[in-house]
């Protein structure tokens, strides 16, 4: 019980750490980068990152892990990466064609696709606990996303980029949950990050690094974006969601919105309504009535 609730911890906190990206990435686009540019240097210098950990790692620890077989080949693992790779450039693209509030709600949609996968392909049933839960984050995430207090306008290749995000999202829950974890983590990390930055730079060829100083800020933003969305969130998901499964995986990892929303009223000072902030309040419950039982304990 303690190990689930202690996973269940890791798969939320490395939701927060998603929720502060768009913050990150609205000051970036403020500054005149482009959408390559900035999933571009975030892949990158995250592949870097989690690749220098790990070798100190393991050179570190060579003695416990040189004879360790391992039984997923690691081109299926750097496979999984394609899909965090493809949620960061279709949900950037879906921020600039539809409002950002339509675009979180679009993305939030992983919150049933995932609960149907994990039925369909591994028999899961959802519990009437985990389904209240869903429709009680589904609720919470329009109001959170300020869907009432704006005329919407939509777009349809941007709500088609962000169900795309969605789907791609819930697909990386899923296969991060079921394959490589017999991996060091740190290792496993570093190679769904590279097949991420693989898939990046063959949409967006790395042909803008030639035309970047090295103090440029797109780095210094990029090594934000690298932490706080490259690093840690697959790193926390690949310890945290095999504790724990794909369900409720899921549901914690909606934590990244009401983060988001607080980021965007402190950091960016935009204005967040008073809905909003219910929106908010109501989502941290959702998130908080299906581990209830483990909190007591």
């Amino acid at each position: 019980m303690k190990e689930k609730f202690f996973g269940g911890l890791l798969v939320f906190l490395g939701a927060c750490s998603f929720g502060v990206l768009s913050s990150i990435v609205k000051t970036a686009y403020q500054s005149g980068y482009t959408l390559g540019q900035v999933t571009g240097v975030q892949c990158f210098l995250g592949m870097l990152i989690l690749w220098g950990i790990h070798l100190i790692v393991k050179t570190l620890k060579q003695s416990k892990i040189k004879n360790k077989k391992t039984l997923t080949p690691k081109w299926k693992v750097c496979a999984v990466g394609i899909f965090p790779g493809l949620v960061g450039i279709c949900y950037y693209q879906c921020v600039q064609l539809v409002p950002a509030s339509i675009a979180i709600i679009l993305l939030m949609q992983y919150l049933w696709i995932s609960v149907i996968i994990d039925f369909v392909i591994f028999k899961n049933k959802p519990s009437p606990l985990q389904l209240v839960t869903v429709v009680i984050i589904i609720v919470g995430s329009c109001f959170a996303a300020g869907l009432f207090n704006q005329t919407i306008e939509l777009n349809l290749t941007g709500c088609l980029f962000g169900f795309l995000a969605a789907l791609m999202y819930s697909l990386f829950i899923t296969t991060s949950s079921n394959i490589g974890n017999e991996l060091p983590k740190l290792e496993k990390s570093a190679l769904m990050i590279t097949g991420a930055c693989i898939v990046t730079f063959c949409i967006f060829p790395p042909l803008f690094f030639f035309e970047l100083s090295i103090d440029d800020k797109i780095y210094q933003l990029g090594f934000l974006l690298a932490l706080l969305g490259t690093v840690l969130p697959p790193f926390l998901f690949s310890v945290g969601m095999p504790k724990i499964g794909i369900s409720l995986s899921a549901i914690l990892s909606a934590a990244e919105l009401p983060v988001a929303v607080t980021c965007s009223y402190f950091y960016l000072k935009e204005s967040v309504y008073l809905n909003q902030w219910i929106g908010v309040v109501i989502i941290l419950f959702a998130i908080a009535l299906p581990n209830l039982k483990h909190l007591k304990k």
